[in-house]
């Protein structure tokens, strides 16, 4: 079982791989890698290049899957026409980061440096100039190039928190799975093309990559704010922009970090959508998990950006490292709490038993 440091290195490379909605060939180079190395897992990749990865032999339960994805928001490479390359921008930013800003390109043989030349918001393309050395192809991924600067103690920060960390957690948990024989139904499931609508996840869905008796754990790195902030332990997500998630396994899973006394918070973190609502239509049950997350999006000073009063300045994404570490116990919690008790009704019907008896009517005098 890996040690705390050697989970913050799978962090760190993670975070650090070229990834985008349809380019995530890096991070699936990695996870898989990172699996095969172990012979007690088996990696199925499915028709839409989603990576599912569970422990062999035989499993007692349904089983439970952390399910965490892959790409995240970055340009990806058209054309290119001497140092100018053409691209398509797969993922949600404001239009104020692109004028000007600064970017890398992450090829197999070098990373490049450029600058956005030009954007059109509306369709989500645009020009950028490459201004360092090297060969840029069509299909390169390019992300923001930020100042390099240290984070807080306790923080972790990299170009793609979200939601690799996430990837990275769910593996951590995954790997310490291995020597818990009561968790032999844990596994993970890596999606791609998550920032353009969840199509990794729908496709899952669709193919029957997981059987429908599975449960699923939905990881994010969300958007932190005052009711969620960075630090406070990682946020069991009620529900999202478009829908609640499945309220018993909710339930289950905040009563037994509550009485293990887990770090956690209990939010609904409505600032978008994931992929626990894709797999809820679908007819999967599916709770939520996240870790709340600064310069969401690579986009620093966000609040100010949209009160109109800062400047637009990419800057890397930002977690703790302690929510990170207590997101990987919950996930182990978690798998183990959903085969608990989840329903309020039991509590419920014992409390009226208790007290139903105020509600006789009295004599009328």
């Amino acid at each position: 079982m890996a040690d705390r440091a050697t989970t913050e290195s799978w962090l760190s490379k993670l975070t650090n791989l070229p990834t985008a909605s349809g380019r995530e060939d890096a991070v699936i180079t990695w996870a898989r890698a990172w699996a095969q190395r172990r012979s007690d897992l088996k990696v199925t990749t499915d028709t839409g290049g989603n990576l599912l990865i569970t422990q062999k032999g035989r499993r007692t339960r349904p089983a439970v899957v952390a399910v965490a994805h892959m790409d995240h928001p970055a340009f990806v490479v058209a054309s290119v026409d001497g140092r100018d390359a053409s691209y398509e921008f797969r993922g949600g930013v404001r239009p104020e980061y692109f004028e000007g800003a600064r970017v890398e390109f992450v090829t197999t043989q070098s990373v490049v440096k450029g600058w956005v030349v030009t954007h059109d918001p509306k369709t989500a393309t645009g020009l950028i100039r490459a201004t360092g050395t090297g060969v840029v192809r069509p299909g390169d991924v390019a992300r923001w190039s930020f100042s390099k600067r240290r984070p807080r103690a306790g923080q972790f920060s990299a170009p793609a928190c979200d939601d690799l960390a996430g990837c990275a957690a769910a593996l951590a948990a995954l790997d310490r799975a291995r020597d818990r024989p009561g968790l032999r139904h844990f596994g993970v499931l890596l999606t791609r093309a998550e920032e353009i609508g969840f199509i990794g996840a729908i496709h899952a869905a669709k193919a029957g990559t997981i059987s429908n008796d599975t449960r699923l754990l939905s990881i994010e790195a969300s958007r932190a704010s005052l009711q969620a902030p960075v630090g406070a332990g990682p946020v069991i997500r009620v529900g999202d922009a478009s829908t609640v998630f499945d309220q018993e396994m909710t339930n289950q899973i905040s009563w037994a970090a509550a009485a293990r006394g887990l770090p956690h918070q209990r939010q609904l973190m409505a600032g978008g959508s994931c992929e626990a609502t894709a797999f809820g239509v679908y007819g999967y049950r599916a709770a939520g998990l996240c870790l709340p997350l600064s310069n969401y999006h690579n986009m620093g000073n966000l609040g100010e950006v949209e009160a109109g009063t800062g400047r637009a300045t990419a800057m890397p994404e930002t977690i703790a490292l302690g929510d990170f570490h207590a997101l990987v116990d919950l996930l182990l919690l978690a798998a183990e709490a959903v085969d608990g008790e989840g329903s309020l009704r039991p509590k419920l019907d014992r409390l009226y038993a208790g007290t139903g008896h105020l509600l006789k009517p009295r004599p009328v005098p």
